[in-house]
Parts: structure tokens; C-alpha cells; sequence
């Protein structure tokens, strides 16, 4: 059967779903905290399931905690397409980060039910354990042990800042299952997601067919001089570990320019030490974040930080070490998953355009194993990981749409 460019989502049923989501665990600016593992995400996750039974899914639930949730197909041995996201939050998270490609994935399947659509291929909505990496660091863990990056074993030993680990939590909170991670065989997997970033919306584009994601390194630097008295120690005598914290900012700043278009870099973690008004800092910890899709590049900037920092801090008599503490290359998606996500935009009249992901997703690692691809709607001036972040109901509508035709395209309508 072929897709109808009048096939669309129920948005009022959407809406209403990504509302009622929103009450579990709200912030205190009118966005969310359900964090990984907390009990607000337990109860996120029955809600969750709830709506997957009356919808007439099944539930899976693997050692990680990430639930699947299926719709059969009419060819038992047709590998499943996946669909899906995450519906856990920053601390002080919005309304929309990942739950809207859970949401969305779920809408597509009612929307089916209602229209009484078939598919050869079963379509599984997931919803992964831990994306967001804010309680258990690094992100992206639960995608990452079905990818094969981490050992499952490491991702149980993670660490929140009270001492729990991960794998304490998930059996406390009662969602770790049985099912080996990364034992199930996709056909595909889609993931719709809000940009996280302004172009769409200064663009005018409704939708982002993602053709890339971006490459990442966490370079953990630590500046090491002399804690003085701010007062009594001659200025020619000190050894600031902040002045060198100073000086690597602007070089990160200069890195990443001089590679702009095609990357990014920043500082956003800083720890100094002893951190007293009147002592001058002793030791800095911070991290560098340098992204980009493009491998050699991403290298090369890497390569000239850790040339150039020790050099900037040997010349005012402060140390200077580094680790790479996070790290994954830019995955270029599917072409076939590409097509169908442009295809579907193309076919509905969306407003389009290919982007590069800005952040991490889920996708990134699944794309390791399954064929692979997004879809980004704007949000609202690029505001994400704050509790102000917004979309409207038609970019949530024009974003589930196209996801709805690009998993059916791969999934084959049946007659």
C-alpha cells in the first residue's frame, strides 16, 4: 500500500500525552526533574507502560531497564523497526528533551490502531535507560551497552553524587529486567528529537533530516600553580592556576573558530581549588568539550589543545595534564534511513532541511549495530536542558508525522 500524503498523527492525543507526562517529576520553573532512576522516573516509566498496554503493546524490559514496547507485524521472521528516545530529564530539564520521540513513537502506534494499518515489520517504541548521564555519568549509557561500547558490569558500577551506583538504583526502583542488552536485531531504529540548537527555527524549516551527528571529546585539564595569599604575594612571585584556566579558555574559544562552521568548543565544568576569596587558586579542574562531524577535524582540534595548553602554562609557571574522560566519532546515519525521514517531509509538505546533530542521542550508538536515522523538529530561540524549553504543538505534529511515515515506509504497509 502506498503512503497517503493525508496520513497523519492525532496531535490533540500527542499533546495531551506529552502534557500529562510532564506532571511526573516537575521542576520548579514549569519544567521537569525526573532524573534516571529516581522514583519520579519510575513512576514516568508505569505511566508509560500503561498506555503501551492499552494501546495493545507488549512489554519487553532488558538488564539496563530500557523498555520495548511491540506491535506485531504480519511476518513473524521480519526484523522489527524501532522507534523511540529516552524520558528521563535534566535536573532542571524541559517538557520536551527525548520524550517527545517516546511520545511520538507511541502516537504512531495508535494512530495505526485507529486506522487499523498493518505492517510486515513489528514496530518496538523504546525508551532507554539513562541518555541524559546527569545523575550517571557519561550519557547514553543504556544505548552504549546494546551497542557493545560499555560492559554492562561498568554501567552497573556508575556513581551518582551520594554514592549509589546505577545498578543499586535500577534494581530499587524495580525496572531491571531479565533480557540480555543488546540481544535484539533491528531492521532499523528512528529517533525524533527537539534540535537543541536555533537553526530550524531562524531557518523556517519545520523539520531536520539529520545526516550526521557529532563527534565528541571531554578533555578533563587540570592546571596545577601555588596557593599564596592574595594580599602579602608579589605579583611577579605568583603561579595562578586560574590566570592558565584564563588562557585555555581563549584558546579553546580560538580552536574552535578558526574550525567554525564545521565545529564547536567550549568550558563548561570548572572546579578550583582552594576556592577562598583570598588565596589564589592553587589548582584548576575543568573540562574542554570540542565537537564536530567531521573526524579529522575533530583530531586535529584535539591535537592542537594539548600542543599548545602546556606551552601557554609553562610560561606563566603553572603545570598543565590532561585526560580524555568521554569520546565517540561522528556517526554519518543510514542513507536509507536519510531518504525515508527526507522522503516523508518531501511527501507531507514540511518545510526541510539536513542538519547535523549538535548533541549526543541514543542514535548515535545504536547506529553502531542498525541502520539508522533522526528527525529534529525547532525549538523554541534553541533553548534545551533549561526548564523554559518550548516547542509548539505543530512543530511536535509536523516532527511525529514524518517520523510516522518514515518508520512505515521501512516497516512496509501491508494491503
Amino acid at each position: 500500500m502506498a503512503l497517503a500524503s493525508n496520513l497523519r498523527i492525532n496531535s490533540k492525543r500527542l499533546w495531551d500525552s506529552l502534557m500529562v507526562m510532564a506532571k511526573i517529576g516537575p521542576g520548579i520553573a514549569g519544567g521537569n526533574n525526573r532524573q534516571t532512576l529516581t522514583d519520579e522516573d519510575a513512576e514516568g516509566r508505569e505511566l508509560f507502560k500503561k498506555w503501551c498496554e492499552e494501546a495493545g503493546l507488549s512489554m519487553g524490559l532488558d538488564k539496563m531497564g530500557t523498555m520495548f514496547a511491540r506491535r506485531e507485524g504480519t511476518d513473524p521472521d521480519a526484523l522489527p523497526v524501532y522507534v523511540g528516545s529516552h524520558l528521563d530529564t535534566q535536573p532542571t530539564g524541559g517538557k520536551y528533551d527525548g520524550v517527545l520521540g517516546v511520545l511520538g513513537g507511541l502516537e504512531i502506534i495508535r494512530t495505526l490502531n485507529d486506522l487499523d494499518i498493518k505492517t510486515k515489520h513489528p514496530i518496538v517504541v523504546v525508551n532507554w535507560t539513562n541518555e541524559e548521564g546527569t545523575r550517571f555519568a557519561p550519557a547514553m549509557v543504556a544505548s552504549g551497552v546494546f551497542a557493545g561500547v560499555h560492559k554492562l558490569d561498568w554501567a552497573y558500577a556508575r556513581e551518582d553524587a551520594d554514592g549509589k551506583t546505577l545498578g543499586q538504583e535500577l534494581k530499587r526502583i524495580g525496572w531491571q529486567g531479565d533480557e540480555e542488552v543488546g540481544a535484539r536485531k533491528m531492521h532499523a531504529f528512528f529517533e525524533l528529537h527537539i534540535e537543541q540548537g536555533p537553526i530550524l527555527e531562524a531557518e523556517g524549516k519545520e523539520i531536520g533530516v539529520v545526516t550526521h551527528g557529532q563527534g565528541l571529546r571531554w578533555i578533563e585539564c587540570t592546571v596545577t600553580g601555588k596557593g599564596q595569599h592574595t594580599g602579602s604575594t608579589p605579583m611577579p612571585m605568583r603561579k595562578n592556576a586560574g590566570r592558565g584556566l584564563a588562557l585555555i579558555t581563549e584558546l579553546v574559544h580560538s580552536i574552535a573558530m578558526d574550525n567554525a562552521p564545521n565545529a564547536v568548543g567550549a568550558i563548561g565544568h570548572i572546579d578550583v581549588y582552594p576556592n577562598s576569596r583570598n588565596i589564589i587558586p592553587e589548582k584548576v579542574v575543568f573540562t574542554v568539550d570540542m565537537r564536530s562531524h567531521e573526524l579529522d577535524r575533530l583530531n586535529a582540534m584535539v591535537a592542537r589543545l594539548m600542543n599548545e595548553a602546556p606551552k601557554l602554562c609553562e610560561a606563566i609557571g603553572v603545570t598543565f595534564a590532561s585526560e580524555i574522560v568521554g569520546q565517540f566519532d561522528p556517526p554519518a546515519f543510514d542513507e536509507g534511513c536519510v531518504s525515508a525521514v527526507r522522503n516523508a517531509a518531501e511527501r507531507l509538505g514540511y518545510a526541510h532541511m539536513d542538519i547535523v546533530s549538535g548533541a549526543g542521542h541514543d542514535a548515535c550508538w545504536i547506529n553502531r549495530v542498525a541502520p539508522t536515522s533522526m528527525v529534529m523538529c525547532p525549538c523554541v530561540d534553541g533553548l534545551s536542558h533549561n526548564e523554559a524549553e518550548d516547542i509548539s504543538e505543530e512543530w511536535a505534529r509536523a516532527g511525529v508525522d514524518v517520523l510516522c511515515h518514515a518508520v512505515l515506509e521501512t516497516a512496509q504497509i501491508v494491503e
